[in-house]
């Protein structure tokens, strides 16, 4: 290892130790925020079991399952949004552009139509059904962009993306028309991206999806690495392209619908992540993907954080927060994709 490699390790690490320190600050900041103020005195004397039977509620049961949530749901948004973007060599690759978080959610709000969603059963199976929407989105849109002899078109494959996310928006709007009042008050406020499954059921239904497939992503960094190049060059290093490609595709279709059953419609975390890591620490993505996490995380937690004090007692869902940030950014980069 030469004196500027060593140098730039030093340096990224540096940097992802930053942004963890980061979610740690927005973590207890978080956990003082809400309609019903607890210092950070209380907060600590909660926490060691000092506090009383109302602040032990606050904290352990509604502020603490939601604040992990937030953390997790960005992680695997992000990771998700840095995979779609190395497998596809495309800066605006992500999970909600591309409309697998549409997939995602269309299994979903079918199936909390039909099934109650209080039951400790649905909640550990709304991953996996929208894994299976999201999977099934993925792979349309994977098949109508990819060409023989050509492969993924960076622009076909966003193109395709935004009009099979379209038609899948138009199917949930029919289907809200035949809601309950009830559902389609729940329905309307998932798809603004509210952290809706703010209990202990929902953090352990999507924490071993995140701590399964995150590892498994960065195991993958190499590969990343490699296909960045180019098809021909990764072929000649010895990669198997269309291999590694669905792989990493199904661990990125994985992550987005386990966090977009428990988040609602977030979008451009997977976008945003992923860019702002790329910035911090270069884009060898054994230091973009726990980097990206890392920044997904505080999004989303910073998201939600700002959506629950700036209007109290009302609440602005962190996706709207998210998007109020996500859509210019996305502008800015597609008028520089342009260029």
């Amino acid at each position: 290892m030469t004196d500027s490699q060593r140098k730039t390790m030093k340096k990224n690490l540096f940097i992802i130790s930053l942004l963890f320190m980061l979610i740690v600050i927005a973590f207890i900041i978080s956990m003082n925020t809400g309609f019903i103020r607890l210092s950070p005195i209380e907060v600590i004397q909660t926490l060691f079991g000092y506090g009383n039977e109302k602040q032990h509620l606050i904290l352990f049961e509604f502020r603490l399952p939601r604040i992990i949530i937030s953390v997790l749901v960005g992680m695997g948004l992000a990771v998700s949004g840095c995979v779609l973007q190395g497998i596809s060599r495309n800066s605006l690759a992500d999970p909600g552009i591309l409309g697998i978080n549409a997939g995602a959610g269309l299994t979903v709000i079918l199936f909390i139509s039909f099934f109650p969603s209080t039951a400790a059963a649905p909640v550990f199976l709304l991953p996996v059904l929208a894994f299976l929407g999201a999977g099934i989105t993925a792979t349309i849109i994977y098949t109508l962009a990819y060409k023989r002899n050509e492969g993924i078109s960076p622009m076909r494959l966003i193109l395709t993306g935004v009009a099979v996310a379209a038609g899948i928006s138009s199917a949930m709007i029919v289907l809200t028309l035949r809601l309950s009042p009830e559902n389609y008050h729940f329905v309307a406020t998932w798809l603004a991206g509210s952290i809706w499954g703010s209990n202990w059921m929902y953090v352990l239904s999507v924490l071993p999806w995140i701590i399964v497939l995150i590892p498994f992503v960065f195991s993958k960094a190499r590969v990343l690495n490699i296909l960045n190049l180019g098809d021909l060059a990764a072929t000649g290093l010895g990669a198997s392209i269309e291999k590694e490609r669905r792989i990493l595709l199904a661990s990125a279709v994985g992550l987005a619908g386990a966090s977009v059953s428990i988040s609602g419609g977030i979008g451009f975390v997977g976008l945003i992540g992923p860019h702002l890591a790329r910035q911090l620490v270069g884009s060898r993505h054994q230091y973009l993907i726990p980097a990206s996490a890392l920044t997904g995380g505080l999004l989303v937690l910073i998201a939600d954080t700002i959506g629950r004090w700036i209007l109290q007692p009302s609440e602005i869902p962190a996706g709207i927060i998210v998007s109020v940030i996500g859509a210019p950014y996305f502008l800015y980069l597609l008028s520089k994709l342009k260029d």
